[in-house]
């Protein structure tokens, strides 16, 4: 019998379920408003919503705009709205939040229905964009466990909205797509962009787009280096979203579905870009102006390089380091091929025990086996086991096998380069070449390495001897000159043989005559020649007469920047590479200029450069001009060191000086002849390849224009013509009036 309900017992049930219904509701409220409070847990504060930390990388930029590379720990780097292929935002939108629009971070008409689907095993995902982006800004804790994973639910609900209430809608989609990771250390669009496809996000295709879009459903399942297959048949299913959406046509679906990815995969690491050595000194130089400068985070914390998405502005021209590091690599090659033949048939390794052992104690492999807690025998057993290892060659990294005391006589005799180039009006650094290859090699030679100058030394006591009234015409005995005063009595020795006769000072420096160099050393003495060069940005030059043929060591980029005062009418300024740094929101946290010092008379930088570009229409460069067919008022000097450890060669254009250094890592390893060990042949033609691409382009607008003298007029007199005319004359003078 069906006995029905009364309607006061109706009316009773209906209270009932409103009061547990009205009660529910109210719970929730303050469930909700006691998250809120903090109560189950502090929430990311108004300042944490404004300002949102994550890991951005700092970009190092050419003088052009250019990125030469990044510091980072997760390579992110943002960009704006305006900076992203509408591909991408139609691609998120359709996939990730078709109502995002519409909703105000919570979309509690997707999630009630979402729910439904999970309900009959239909699983879906319901948040929102907005949701996705408090998830990426403040990472939830691993292992929660069920009370705990709902309560950071909630909690990313309740930032959410905040989101929404702190920045428009174009500002939450750029900041999802900044902060999303991509896989292959790329984290945000402008990373995912490059390392993917080698493009930036405003120029993304659609398919591009898709597949970057498609990836958010899971990374590593959708990876397109991974599994191509499947990355394509998601991206196809993110293009027919878009067309779901409205967002993309079915002509254009299907004109794009069956398109390969056509991938341009670089993997992101932190010495991915142009200039690694560069970079590297670079970062360590504005470590110590932030420690020297207290230059701190509004908090007073230290700024990370890794962490805070700093602008880092620089001088490099992206082009011209390019050309540097194409002209070194294809050298190179060469070079290092003519060094082993040289010494085929002989031992290079012959009494050299000790820079073996040195090498071997200095090596990484060592110091870890040290740090093992290894004896010297079981070290020296290590060493003399065959491994397997990498090794760096010019044709490219190779995997072998062979004794680690073997790479160590491997990688002696491998030659090592370095060059610097400088615009000397301004003293900003265009190129930085510190080594052959920092994968493997990352000590830099362009400043922190130095080596002996050899004869590139030799412009320092001319220019002291020009300053003291000689003239380039000056006739010199091409004969032994002995200095005496400074301790032992100093007679130094021709390289090869001397030119025979008297010779003019310009012609001595244009072939590197050591007799004259040092004639001219007695005359001036040691003491003006050290204080010229310290003047010109090289320090602690000794103050001893064998100054004048390069004894000493100096970096290339001291060198450099020592020539560029002769380039620049007599003004010494220091090289500078780092314009400004800008933290993440464009404030400008330091800034520099360059300071020039004028150092000698314009005049005399004038002759000094007449005489440097006789080096090169008929001196030991001149194979610049006959051989490698560079026809251009270039003055340079080439250097060589004893038993050929080092070769040198220094050019000056009056929009350019560059420094080339070659040589082993062990000065005990060095060509046999100086006919190949010389700067002429060593470093000369690294000069020549870097130049010759700098002139064909136009927009670098590197002119072939001449030294221009100095507007008041040169009283020294250079051309030797002219010179001897006057001492004939000056001689007949004297006869006439008895002296």
């Amino acid at each position: 019998m069906n006995k029905s309900l009364s309607a006061q017992e109706t009316k009773r049930y209906s209270l009932i379920i409103w009061k547990i219904l009205i009660g529910g509701i109210a719970l929730f409220a303050i469930f909700i408003s006691m998250i809120g409070l903090g109560l189950f847990g502090a929430l990311p504060s108004f300042r944490d919503i404004e300002h949102p930390k994550s890991n951005q990388a700092s970009e190092i930029i050419a003088e052009d705009g250019r990125p030469l590379g990044t510091y980072f720990v997760q390579n992110r780097s943002n960009v704006t709205y305006k900076d992203i292929s509408e591909n991408v935002i139609n691609g998120l939108i359709a996939t990730e939040d078709t109502r995002f629009k519409e909703h105000s971070g919570i979309d509690f008409k997707r999630t009630f229905s979402i729910i439904g689907y999970n309900l009959i095993g239909k699983k879906q995902g319901a948040s929102t964009i907005t949701q996705q982006l408090a998830k990426n800004l403040f990472p939830r804790e691993s292992n929660l466990n069920f009370f705990s994973l709902v309560l950071t639910k909630f909690k990313e609900w309740i930032v959410a909205v905040k989101l929404e209430r702190n920045y428009t809608k174009e500002e939450i989609i750029t900041m999802y797509l900044n902060t999303v990771d991509f896989g292959n250390q790329a984290y945000g669009i402008k990373s995912a962009a490059r390392v993917y496809f080698n493009t930036t996000p405003d120029k993304l295709t659609l398919t591009q787009a898709a597949t970057l879009v498609g990836m958010q459903k899971g990374i590593t399942m959708y990876s397109p280096t991974r599994h191509p297959e499947r990355s394509r048949d998601r991206r196809n299913t993110v293009m027919a979203m878009m067309v779901k959406s409205d967002l993309l046509t079915q002509q254009q679906f299907d004109e794009e579905k069956d398109k390969p990815l056509n991938l341009h995969f670089n993997a992101a690491t932190v010495n991915d870009g142009i200039a690694p050595y560069f970079r590297s000194v670079l970062k360590n130089d504005i470590k110590n102006i932030f420690q020297e400068q207290s230059i701190t985070k509004p908090d007073g914390t230290p700024y990370d390089l890794d962490r805070d998405g700093l602008k880092i502005y620089t001088t490099l021209n992206y082009d011209m380091q390019i050309y540097a590091e194409e002209a070194q690599k294809e050298y190179m090659k060469i070079l290092q091929a003519q060094f082993i033949a040289s010494w085929k048939g002989r031992n290079p390794f012959k009494d050299k025990a000790l820079q073996i052992e040195q090498g071997i104690k200095r090596s990484d492999r060592y110091k870890s086996l040290k740090l093992e807690g290894k004896s010297e025998d079981e070290i020296k057993d290590d060493f003399n086991t065959k491994t397997e290892m990498t090794i760096f060659t010019w044709k490219g990294n190779i995997d072998t096998v062979m004794k680690p005391i073997d790479s160590v006589r491997y990688y002696k005799m491998l030659l090592r380069n370095a060059m610097m180039t400088m615009d000397p009006t301004n003293g900003h650094v265009k190129a930085w070449v510190g080594g052959i290859n920092y994968e493997h090699f990352k000590y830099d030679q362009v400043k922190m390495g130095t080596r002996q100058v050899g004869s590139t030394a030799k412009p320092f006591t001319y220019a002291v001897a020009i300053e003291n009234g000689y003239s380039p015409c000056y006739t010199v005995p091409n004969v032994p000159v002995t200095i005496e005063g400074y301790g032992e009595p100093w007679t130094p020795r021709n390289s090869g043989k001397p030119l025979p006769g008297s010779i003019t000072l310009q012609k001595a420096l244009a072939y590197s005559q050591n007799y004259v160099t040092a004639y001219l050393m007695k005359q001036v003495g040691p003491v003006a020649v050290s204080t010229l060069a310290t003047k010109m940005g090289i320090p602690n030059v000794p103050a001893f007469p064998s100054i004048c043929l390069g004894t000493f060591d100096s970096s290339v980029y001291n060198m450099v920047g020592a020539y560029g005062a002769f380039a620049n009418k007599g003004t010494y300024t220091k090289p500078i590479y780092l314009l400004r740094i800008e933290d993440k929101n464009g404030v400008v946290l330091f800034s520099q200029k360059e300071i020039p010092k004028p150092i000698m008379s314009e005049e005399v930088a004038y002759v000094m450069t007449r005489m440097l570009k006789g080096v090169v229409i008929n001196g030991t460069g001149s194979r610049l001009n006959y051989k490698y067919h560079v026809n251009a008022p270039i003055g340079a000097k080439t250097g060589t060191t004893q038993n050929n450890s080092d070769g040198w060669f220094m050019a000056i254009t009056p929009q350019l000086v560059t420094g080339i250094w070659t040589g082993c890592e062990d000065r005990a390893f060095h060509f046999i002849s100086t006919n190949q060990g010389e700067g002429a042949n060593t470093a000369l033609p690294i000069f020549a390849g870097f130049i010759k691409r700098v002139y064909a382009n136009p927009a670098l607008k590197i002119s072939h224009a001449d030294f221009e003298p100095p507007k008041s007029g040169v009283s020294i007199t250079y051309d030797c013509n002219q010179y001897q005319q006057q001492e004939e004359g000056s001689s007949e003078l004297d006869e006439k009036l008895g002296f």
